[in-house]
């Protein structure tokens, strides 16, 4: 099987930066500089170079901003996928439209956030990726909830799931990575709540671990992926 994470981010967390804004870029440069468990393993402005940096060894975080001079940074996500299999990809755009979210998160981005706070903040959503978590901004999660409901919605029959639509919705969720915690806000229910639907789905899949529920969901043909 293939490495995972642990429970825990790494002692010090490697990240690369691709962002073309000039003082943003400076931001970022000072904030993981001055951070004792961060440390900075590349810092470039475009696409060209992005590409150029992933054929280096490989960093633990990469971010990646979308709007870059000579390309999309969902080029570099693609490639950052193949090349750095193990990076933790993380979003950092002013692009908040559905198209750039999913095919952000389709490439292989495990965090989507927008440039509307400090560039602080961003370090321990940094922390947070490494750690295994999904990162999103409040907006982009209504849009990913929003969109999971209208592939539900607009889905060809399928055989009868045994799920009800909202244990069908945690399932999903789950799939992608998503964590308790995470889904929880996303839904906009309890991690309580989460948990039970998440007791219920593994009941009715009749498993008892993560892994086996969404083996199970895609042998059924229950899982949107």
């Amino acid at each position: 099987m293939p490495p995972t994470l642990s429970d825990s981010a790494p002692a010090t967390i490697r990240v690369a930066v691709v962002e073309d804004d000039v003082g943003f870029s400076a931001d970022l440069r000072g904030i993981i500089e001055a951070a004792p468990d961060l440390r900075l393993a590349g810092l470039v402005g475009t696409k060209a170079d992005a590409l150029a940096l992933l054929r280096g060894p490989s960093a633990d975080v990469l971010l990646v901003d979308l709007g870059l001079p000579d390309g999309s940074g969902i080029d570099v996500i693609s490639a950052a996928a193949r090349e750095w299999p193990h990076c933790n990809i993380m979003v950092s755009t002013h692009f908040g439209d559905e198209s750039h979210v999913m095919r952000s998160i389709e490439a292989g981005a495990a965090g989507y956030l927008l440039k509307d706070g400090s560039a602080a903040r961003i370090a321990d959503e940094i922390r947070s990726v490494a750690s295994g978590g999904s990162p999103i901004s409040p907006i982009i999660a209504r849009q990913v909830l929003l969109r999971l409901q209208q592939g539900e919605s607009a889905s060809a029959p399928r055989a009868p799931s045994p799920l009800s639509s909202r244990e069908a919705q945690v399932l999903d969720l789950i799939i992608k990575g998503f964590t308790t915690q995470e889904i929880a806000k996303l839904m906009a229910l309890s991690h309580f709540t989460v948990r039970s639907f998440v007791r219920r789905i593994y009941s009715k899949l009749k498993v008892t671990s993560k892994a086996e529920a969404i083996y199970e969901a895609r042998a059924l043909g229950l899982s949107r992926e």
